[in-house]
């Protein structure tokens, strides 16, 4: 599909990729939602971020058993590891379907640069692209100032690279309201061949805003997101450019 093919109201279309403390919450399949508004924290920028780093046992994985076998190697100094190639090739991207309460729908993403706007619609920016799993990770901010403007947001990661690899990397979604404890979603399911997951829906519900944890992995890219969860837009094959990367 060319680059500008699948004009979607005048727009280009949006591009398809190939706790424990008291200080937070876990949402889990048992405890799935939260309301922000209950908490005091429908107001100012929610901060949405995504962090991820290999499994361990990817890195050095049968560490453990030699030292079981040769325990004299615990006295020599740790071997500096770099990045393998298949660890380099993982690139987790972080993105958000979101519906206005005018009835515009869009994304927002790294692919295609559709980073959005805090303080004009869809008040949904995204901060950038993380290619390799920093300690900052990638951030969306929501300006729930508007939230009156607000109908439904998706958050979603997806592979950019199509390799699927969601079992080899541990990722974890969190959201920082402006008032009260950090909300948590973690990806911690073994999903080998899925290339992208729904991890929590925000919904504005009769003004009071909802978070609630979705995690669902699917094979496909947006476009499978999007007919999954019935947003109704028109999707065309994106690349990143290599200043993207």
């Amino acid at each position: 599909m060319g680059f500008l093919d699948g004009l979607w109201r005048g727009r280009a279309a949006e591009f398809d990729s190939g706790s424990a403390s008291s200080n937070s919450i876990e949402l889990t399949k048992r405890h799935d939602r939260v309301s922000l508004t209950k908490q005091g924290a429908a107001t100012g920028h929610l901060r949405i971020n995504l962090t991820w780093r290999m499994r361990t046992s990817d890195i050095g994985g049968s560490q453990r058993e030699s030292l079981l076998r040769h325990p004299f190697k615990a006295l020599k100094p740790p071997e500096v590891l770099g990045h393998s190639q298949s660890m380099v090739n993982v690139d987790l991207d972080l993105g958000a379907l979101y519906e206005l309460t005018d009835g515009t729908k869009g994304v927002v993403q790294p692919l295609g640069g559709f980073l959005g706007d805090v303080n004009a619609p869809p008040y949904v920016k995204l901060s950038g692209d993380d290619r390799f799993g920093s300690a900052s990770g990638e951030t969306i901010y929501v300006n729930l100032d508007h939230k009156e403007n607000i109908k439904r947001l998706l958050v979603f990661v997806y592979i950019y690279d199509q390799t699927p690899a969601f079992d080899r990397t541990h990722a974890i979604v969190t959201l920082y309201p402006s008032n009260g404890p950090r909300i948590e979603i973690g990806l911690d399911e073994r999903h080998p061949q899925a290339r992208s997951c729904a991890v929590v829906m925000i919904e504005n519900v009769k003004g009071e805003i909802w978070v609630r944890r979705e995690v669902k992995f699917v094979y496909g890219f947006q476009a499978e997101l999007d007919r999954l969860f019935g947003w109704g837009l028109q999707w065309g094959r994106g690349y990143k450019t290599k200043a993207e990367r």
